[in-house]
């Protein structure tokens, strides 16, 4: 997983809007407040909550 550090310093949870954390083993950006975690598919975040998978 290769995210560029300027765009992770802008991207939040799209539901609560609090700052994610980098899950690089499973390739994911996990919301510790909502318990979701975000997917990223080719180096591209999926930020819905649709696609997002419950912790």
């Amino acid at each position: 997983m290769n995210l560029d550090p300027a765009l992770l310093e802008i991207l939040v949870c799209p539901r609560c809007r609090t700052t994610l954390f980098v899950d690089t083993d499973a390739a994911e950006l996990v919301c510790n407040d909502c318990s979701l975690a975000y997917p990223v598919r080719d180096d591209i975040p999926v930020m819905l909550v649709e696609e997002a998978r419950r912790l």
